[in-house]
């Protein structure tokens, strides 16, 4: 599986081998079987323009995903799961605020983004916690592998 990876911010320092890594374990993990993915890291004025163009909400956000194939209708050809954009400013903001590591949060709202592509939700209440659920089992899975790094 191709995971493209592009920086396009300067507030945290992106691994892009951890990144790859972390992808596919959550991919591997939620038994998904695709050709490519997409995450962007990115500022709050590029999610802003993101989030007014695809949702005609003028406000910054932490993560925007974009599902493009799903894995669950293929049945040949090349399957491009799809695209998440993280807010690394949005992702330091918070974690300022709740005395917790930026890289973790980041983390977070990838694998939150990555959920949205396989098809989990959390418009309602119910869905959203089973989205919680799945976040937390990502990220417990990704402490596991030592796939996650903490930087202060």
């Amino acid at each position: 599986m191709k995971v493209k990876i592009e920086d396009r911010q300067k507030y945290l320092k992106v691994s892009k081998r951890l990144v790859t890594s972390q992808v596919k374990a959550i991919l591997s993990k939620q038994i998904i079987d695709c050709d490519e993915v997409a995450i962007y890291f990115v500022d709050d004025n590029e999610i802003k323009k993101l989030h007014k163009k695809l949702f005609n909400d003028l406000s910054a956000t932490d993560t925007i995903s974009i599902p493009y194939d799903s894995p669950s209708d293929r049945t040949s050809g090349y399957c491009f799961l799809g695209e998440v954009f993280v807010s690394t400013q949005t992702a330091i903001k918070y974690a300022k605020m709740h005395d917790i590591d930026p890289y973790l949060e980041a983390t977070l709202y990838m694998v939150h983004g990555l959920l949205h592509l396989i098809g989990y939700d959390d418009i309602l209440e119910k869905d959203r916690l089973i989205m919680r659920k799945k976040e937390k089992s990502c990220m417990n899975h990704l402490k596991r592998m030592q796939l996650l790094t903490v930087k202060k």
